[in-house]
């Protein structure tokens, strides 16, 4: 039977672009976050379009063997990690820019695109495509909608879901959904693509998709902040809402812990400001007229000077400056160079209670373990921290740090992942943050789609209780 399947997965796809045995790569077998491979699968496919991807399934779904999306492997939770005797179902083929429509305001592309190569084009067609994250000359679009990846412009734009207007996928049988809608207003029964979007490949596969664009800004200022605590970081963040309005795009937060380990490890980075204040935030708005924003935007902060919300502030003062100050935010990704061990999370509290949520945090993992590291940074404004956990032990006890922080994050009412996804790390925890009920609900959904349970098996949903 497997032999017989890899003809069939030949024949659909070519030979030289169905992967076997030793052919097979070892960038095939995990992702970003996951480094030991989980299993070894039959074969990696790589089709070329959205008919030979239906070939694929059709094929897999009748010889009952399971199928594994892959895009660009940036993802943070396991999800795109193969499992044994699987078909990796690789979409990095499907890399087209199909359409830019100037009236419409989308773009149609294939979902093997790189999340950069989209912002280039759209960029040279006089518009903005605003999902932005560090993977972005690696990530592929498919993956981004598979994970309602979110990024750093949240708060203006929203989340990867909120910028698709049409999709098409494919269901495990092979059966293709085309819904290449074009228009913002079209209220035709259910919305078939918000099934796809954050399932992370478990109910189908995201092949093309429509995409929204927005005019690009012609202004933009930036701003590092310094304040005296949490509860400053709050009345700032509504300060800036009221006097900014939709042109603010960013309100990152850095604790000290945050920025005083990346200014002090990183020689090549700026310490723009002295350590010591209680939050550092990195505000950014865009806009349509560089010298009347640019006025708007200090008006904005001086007010919050004169006030004492800010206890200083430094505006950039070109193109370089802004790159400068927005390294340090960016300094998250060298996290596994300069603070390892650590255990990483993404989570999302109301943002109201989140300076009191990151006291019970670090209280709770300084009790267990005193001589602990801890980090935090994040958006904030769209209620998502990120929480580094440094614990020099071995073995390395991420299970128990994990009970702690994800403990908290329950009782604190909040979600275990606000924009990485579940995977297969936080799929014992996805009952913290959704009801029973709920988890019946995606279940029933899963069957519905996926009868067999043979699409991205082990992703996402727990076991259900016995």
């Amino acid at each position: 039977m497997t032999n017989e399947l890899i003809e069939v997965l030949r024949a659909a796809v070519g030979a030289t672009h169905c992967l076997t045995g030793e052919a097979i790569e070892d960038r095939f077998l995990h992702d970003w976050m996951v480094k030991t491979p989980q299993g070894r699968p039959l074969a990696v496919v790589r089709p070329a379009d959205t008919a030979q991807v239906s070939a694929v399934l059709r094929a897999c779904h009748a010889a009952r063997v399971p199928v594994v999306p892959q895009g660009g492997r940036t993802g943070l939770a396991g999800g795109a990690v193969p499992v044994p005797d699987c078909v990796v179902l690789c979409l990095e083929r499907l890399e087209a820019i199909e359409e830019i429509d100037p009236a419409a305001a989308t773009m149609t592309v294939g979902a093997g695109t790189p999340l950069e190569t989209i912002q280039h084009a759209a960029q040279g067609a006089g518009f903005l495509f605003p999902l932005d994250l560090g993977a972005r000359g690696s990530c592929r679009i498919g993956g981004n909608l598979s994970t309602n990846a979110g990024g750093n412009r949240v708060l203006r734009y929203g989340m990867a879901r909120d910028l698709v207007l049409g999709l098409e996928a494919v269901l495990m049988d092979g059966t293709v959904l085309t819904g290449m809608n074009k228009m913002l207003k079209n209220n035709t029964g259910y919305d078939l693509k918000q099934l796809f979007i954050g399932s992370e490949g478990t109910l189908g596969v995201i092949t093309r998709v429509v995409l929204r664009l927005f005019p690009q800004p012609r202004s933009r200022c930036t701003a590092l902040c310094a304040l005296e605590d949490y509860d400053a970081v709050v009345r700032l963040l509504n300060h800036a809402r009221s006097g900014l309005g939709p042109s603010l795009s960013a309100f990152e937060l850095m604790w000290p812990d945050f920025y005083q380990l990346v200014t002090s490890k990183l020689p090549a980075l700026p310490t723009p400001m002295p350590h010591g204040h209680g939050a550092y935030v990195l505000l950014e708005s865009m806009g349509t007229d560089q010298q009347a924003d640019q006025a708007r935007f200090e008006a904005v902060l001086g007010e919050a000077l004169m006030s004492d919300i800010v206890q200083n502030a430094i505006i950039a003062q070109s193109e370089a400056h802004m790159a400068s100050l927005w390294s340090i935010r960016d300094a998250s990704g060298e996290l596994q160079r300069i603070f390892w061990p650590h255990a990483g999370y993404d989570v999302s509290i109301p943002t109201g209670e989140l300076g009191a949520f990151i006291q019970a945090c670090t209280r709770a993992v300084k009790k267990r373990w005193p001589e602990a590291q801890t980090v935090f940074f994040g958006h904030v404004g769209d209620s998502n921290i990120h929480i580094g956990v440094k614990v020099d032990q071995d073995p390395f006890p991420e299970p128990d740090i994990d009970r702690i922080v994800y403990g908290l994050v329950r009782d604190w009412g909040g979600s275990v992942s606000a924009e990485h996804g579940i995977g297969v790390l936080k799929r014992p925890y996805l009952g913290f943050s959704r009801s029973q009920a709920e988890l019946v609900t995606m279940r029933a959904l899963k069957t519905a789609l996926d009868p067999l349970g043979l699409l991205n098996p082990g992703k996402v949903l727990p076991e259900p209780e016995t």
